[in-house]
């Protein structure tokens, strides 16, 4: 909705209250108590309706400030609950047919990572506002594309990573500024994900199991061609890099966050991985190139010096005396911010960030306090689409394409080494060189890694036919 659009509405009321006297009824006596006019309220379509679907769509309801229009899942048994919620909401399998039949000024997109970036495409394109959940998009080329088309189309825009929006964040970004810690250099950041199926061989087709009314190929999209294969959807498919990002995508962009925010990152200048081997039979490593891996340790390095270590699979980082000695104990997921001076830890979604200073009590901000983070995060994002692009609510937004892209960027990095780590070719001996783990250096503005050629396939990837977009 534009700013255009909000000055005329304000006008015609400004107008009509002028002119109407003391005859004005106020609308909570013509709708009744909360009434909100449908003027005032966007219309929304959900691609991707069930599991965090759902919750998407809901926090942009938001208890009636605004409308769900249309309904849009490959498998209306997922988006049963949404249809229940939203009965005048039309139901559609293919988001393309919701898009040229559905008057709509919003879109939330919650659907498996490797569909995210058509389907944002195709709706900013027709000017709609959207938000994306996490990660942005299935590539780092992706990624790109997202943030210069929304300043091309200007449209608001806001990734689901709740936590952007958390005054944890803040109160980081804080202590940082402060100069309290000293320099800080060196981020851990770890996690016990997966927790659903990796580091296997992909599940065999079935195509006798496909169920009832599931549109295979709508869930296929822009990926290969392959029979309805068990076990991938509604969940599992986060652990194969065809439709998912691993343990890292998925939790990389909650955790990355406030570390990245507060010391005011931008691209990254180098990467590197290391990856947990699985042994099916002695001396012989499974090979599952198809597959995210059951664990690993990342290395980013950004400029001047500031080096991110990600572990993942439940392995966490050794804790400094400092830590120990005040009885922190690590939550399965978390980040610690090591500075000359002092240490900061944070939780999940940037809450209870706690400050360790020699000699000084523990400082421990409360976030429990501040209430549902993901209807505070997707609020915002409704109420900026209203006032409009570049609007005072649009430039606070904590995930707008404008740094969710950059930072998804970031994250991303992490699995081209990952993804590097598992290439191979035969040698004259008959056995195999590893020829992709080293550490990898990244030209962020060329989207480019120097000094790898091979690994650069990882910053795009195949589409098939009919789902390319732009440039990729």
């Amino acid at each position: 909705m534009s700013n255009a659009k909000n000055s005329r509405r304000d006008f015609l009321k400004k107008s009509a209250a002028a002119g109407a006297g003391f005859f004005i009824v106020p609308r909570n006596v013509l709708g009744g108590p909360g009434f909100i006019a449908p003027s005032d309220q966007l219309r929304i379509a959900a691609f991707g309706a069930g599991g965090k679907g759902y919750g998407d769509l809901t926090n942009a309801y938001n208890s009636g400030a605004n409308r769900i229009v249309a309904l849009c899942d490959i498998d209306p048994k997922q988006a049963a609950r949404a249809m229940a919620d939203h009965p005048k909401a039309k139901f559609y399998h293919d988001y393309r047919v919701l898009l040229d039949k559905e008057r709509v000024d919003a879109v939330t997109i919650s659907t498996p990572d490797h569909t995210h970036a058509v389907m944002t495409y195709d709706a900013m394109m027709q000017g709609k506002a959207v938000y994306v959940q996490k990660p942005l998009t299935h590539t780092i080329a992706e990624a790109r594309l997202l943030t210069e088309t929304a300043r091309e189309q200007r449209v608001v825009t806001q990734m689901g990573n709740q936590g952007g929006s958390n005054q944890g964040v803040v109160k980081v970004k804080e202590w940082i500024d402060s100069g309290i810690v000293g320099e800080v250099k060196h981020v851990n950041v770890w996690t016990n994900r997966p927790v659903w199926p990796q580091g296997i061989s992909m599940p065999e087709a079935d195509e006798q199991a496909l169920p009832e009314d599931v549109a295979w190929d709508l869930w296929l999209g822009p990926a290969s061609k392959r029979p309805y294969t068990p076990n991938l959807h509604p969940f599992n498919w986060r652990g194969f890099w065809e439709y998912g990002t691993g343990a890292l995508g998925d939790m990389g962009c909650h955790l990355f966050d406030a570390p990245y925010k507060a010391l005011g990152l931008g691209y990254p200048v180098a990467v590197q991985a290391s990856v947990a081997d699985v042994y099916s039979r002695m001396w012989t490593p499974d090979y599952t190139p198809e597959a995210c891996p059951i664990s690993t340790r990342v290395t980013i390095d950004f400029p001047g010096g500031v080096v991110f270590e990600w572990t993942d699979g439940g392995i966490q980082p050794a804790l400094p005396d400092l830590l120990v000695e005040n009885n922190f104990v690590p939550d399965s997921s978390g980040v610690m911010m090591v500075g000359s001076k002092g240490i900061i830890t944070v939780d999940t979604y940037g809450n209870h960030p706690k400050l360790f200073m020699e000699g000084r009590e523990v400082e421990h901000f409360d976030t429990d306090a501040q209430g549902n983070l993901d209807l505070i995060h997707n609020a915002s994002w409704t109420e900026a689409v209203k006032a409009g692009y570049g609007s005072d609510q649009h430039k606070a937004l904590t995930s707008s394409f404008d740094y969710a892209g950059p930072f998804t960027e970031t994250v991303l990095m992490g699995n081209i080494a990952i993804r590097a780590h598992q290439m191979r070719r035969e040698n004259e001996n008959g056995r195999f060189d590893y020829f992709g783990r080293r550490k990898l250096y990244w030209n962020g503005e060329d989207m480019r890694i120097t000094n790898l050629e091979e690994a650069n396939q990882f910053v795009t990837k195949p589409y098939r036919e009919g789902w390319h977009r732009a440039n990729l």
